[in-house]
């Protein structure tokens, strides 16, 4: 690992307005880094890995850097990009055993920030907010910390001894960490502030499954994806498995449940290859995985013996945009044990006071401000399921709005 890992450094241009920190959403510096790793200091190249983003270790494994960092490396016009994922993941793992935080003293006086879920924008906020002296609680409505990272990614996507390393780092910043614990039924936002927390911050992702509203969505061998990876051992499945659905989430359950015994895992999809939502390196993996698809088909119903599913064809609409129209006469059959539902997901509604839209995601401005003065929100349940990179910038913008709004208390 250590020789591709000089190998590919060595490789790298270190451009002097480098492509590839441009094409990421967090801005990763890979051409100091790089530069850093070559002159023999790791943990020069770590350290600004993490100050850059406290989610590194992470976002060098689940990115999708074909179309970030790597997708705009300049040696890719020409050949094969610089894998910077690989040299990132190399250095964060390193540097994530090797820093050891000390929590600042004195600094801002220890005022009390709540936040509210600890999928990447918590974490990311909580980070910045401990390392500049804040006195930080994190609210977490399971067990782990990780959201969306801890209970819907697999482990041979990303290991989940990451997450420890991180909880371990933030606890060693002075944060504390309530876990089990729901904020809105029981404990509400008037009740933090009133316990002198001076703002809160609102990260908990989209958690509530997308439902299709189809006949038979409620039989007992239909499952919602987002569920299912939270505690994939405790579903039996049968031997056969459709999956509806061409997202990423889509091709974490059908290869999880390969993994966990199911003999053959179909994705049914309404469109076609070329229209999946997933990445084009989750659909690679999930193909050479065994995972089977199944385009142009639409379910319409769901049976105990399966789905029954009509075949669709492209049409041009009037605004010249394809879409997609049910073939008359078409509809079978798809014969499966098990059925699972991966469409899309929606936020929670158990917070009151803040004014949400359509679709329940927290309306903010470009900075995290809610409608709610002194509450803040990034991620998932601001922007919909977005990449991980993506969140930890918006956060980073949040955390800064907070420090600003304290500041002017």
């Amino acid at each position: 690992m250590g020789k591709h890992i000089i190998e590919e450094a060595s490789r790298c241009l270190r451009c002097k307005k480098p492509l590839c920190s441009k094409g990421c959403p967090v801005s990763t510096p890979a051409n100091k880094m790089v530069e850093a790793l070559l002159e023999g200091d790791m943990k020069k190249a770590g350290a600004m890995l993490f100050a850059n983003n406290p989610l590194t270790a992470v976002c060098s494994l689940i990115c999708p850097h074909e179309n970030f960092c790597e997708g705009h490396c300049i040696l890719g016009k020409k050949g094969a990009p610089v894998q910077v994922s690989s040299i990132e993941q190399y250095v964060s793992r390193y540097y994530l055993e090797q820093f050891d935080p000390e929590r600042p003293v004195n600094q801002n006086n220890g005022k009390r920030v709540a936040i509210v879920g600890s999928g990447p924008a918590g974490i990311t906020v909580a980070f910045i907010l401990a390392a500049q002296g804040f006195d930080v609680t994190v609210f977490e409505s399971k067990e782990r910390i990780g959201g969306v990272l801890q209970y819907g990614i697999p482990d041979f996507r990303l290991p989940k001894d990451i997450l420890e390393k991180l909880k371990e780092k933030l606890q060693s910043l002075g944060v504390k960490i309530r876990p089990n614990m729901l904020i809105g039924p029981v404990v509400s936002i008037d009740d933090l502030f009133r316990d002198d927390y001076k703002a809160v911050f609102i990260g908990t992702g989209v958690w509530n499954p997308r439902p299709l509203r189809l006949k038979g969505e409620t039989l007992g061998n239909v499952h919602y994806a987002i569920h299912y990876l939270k505690n994939p051992k405790v579903y039996s499945l049968g031997r056969k498995v459709a999956v509806i659905g061409a997202g990423n989430v889509a091709m974490d359950v059908a290869r999880t449940a390969l993994r966990e015994g199911a003999q053959e895992v179909t994705i049914l999809y309404r469109r076609g290859e070329d229209d999946i939502s997933a990445t084009k390196y989750e659909y690679e993996y999930a193909k050479i995985d065994g995972v089977r698809f199944k385009f142009y088909s639409s379910p319409v119903e769901i049976t105990e013996r399966g789905v029954i599913c009509v075949e669709t064809q492209v049409v041009q609409g009037a605004d010249g945009r394809a879409g997609v129209e049910p073939v008359p006469g078409s509809e079978s059959l798809f014969e499966a044990d098990s059925v699972f539902i991966a469409v899309s997901q929606a936020p929670r509604n158990n917070l009151t006071g803040l004014e949400v839209g359509k679709t329940g995601l927290v309306i903010t401005d470009e900075d995290g401000r809610t409608t709610r003065s002194g509450v803040f929100a990034s991620g998932d349940v601001v922007t919909g399921a977005k990449t991980v990179a993506e969140a930890v910038s918006l956060s980073k913008r949040s955390a800064q709005a907070i420090i600003d709004y304290i500041d002017g208390l």
